[in-house]
């Protein structure tokens, strides 16, 4: 899953960024409104962490621009404005959630969860493939009642490639959901990946590719 976050105190957008990474998200960080406008144009995240006073383009009006695309990100406004009208105001511009600051990042990683599951394409919660279950709230995996072993790169890679099933997804489009802006579209890291995940998945080979097209789950 790939997050946008966009807060203009850097300490703390580094904190919500590593603690998301944890949670096997990908996360793009803005430190202005403008800046985040221009990266949804280049990335596609499913959810937005919106501070709301933001330099350059308030986030009040980012997120009504957000409301305005086609291709829409779920919002969550996390601010310190919490007095019941800040809440209403903010879900009235169009934010799909509201969490005050400060948080509980556990409650913060749920809530993300729970808006990517109300996404229009969203699967189900616990995805289950052949003989695969991945939960990614409880960032388990199994593979016949076995349990998985697996990175945080490895695990998000294995939850893209069974949302996608039975299509295909390309290096380039596994680039851009599971690692972030900073990643080198040159590199072989999900080559790598991918041959780390078939290890740990073990036989028989459930993770077939297609050259020129990329992987998917058989």
């Amino acid at each position: 899953m790939r997050i946008l976050v966009v807060e203009d105190d850097p300490a703390l957008a580094e904190v919500i960024a590593e603690g998301l990474r944890d949670q096997a998200m990908a996360v793009d960080l803005s430190h202005d409104g403008l800046d985040a406008a221009a990266k949804l144009d280049t990335a596609t995240p499913e959810v937005v962490v919106l501070d709301r006073d933001l330099p350059r383009l308030h986030g009040d009006a980012l997120c009504q621009l957000i409301t305005q695309r086609p291709d829409r990100p779920m919002v969550l406004m996390l601010t310190a404005a919490s007095a019941p009208g800040d809440r209403v105001s903010g879900l009235t511009l169009g934010a799909d959630d509201y969490l005050a600051k400060p948080f509980h990042f556990p409650e913060l990683v749920l809530r993300i969860h729970a808006l990517a599951r109300r996404r229009p394409d969203a699967r189900p919660a616990i995805l289950r493939v052949a003989d695969i279950e991945l939960d990614p709230m409880r960032r388990t995996a199994t593979r016949d009642g076995r349990p998985l072993d697996l990175s945080v790169k490895e695990f998000a890679v294995l939850h893209a490639l069974l949302r996608a099933s039975p299509a295909h997804l390309s290096a380039e489009t596994l680039l851009d959901q599971v690692w972030d802006e900073n990643a080198d579209p040159f590199t072989n890291t999900v080559a790598v990946t991918i041959g780390r995940l078939r290890r740990k998945l073990g036989p028989p080979p459930i993770i077939a590719t297609t050259p020129t097209v990329g992987y998917r789950i058989v």
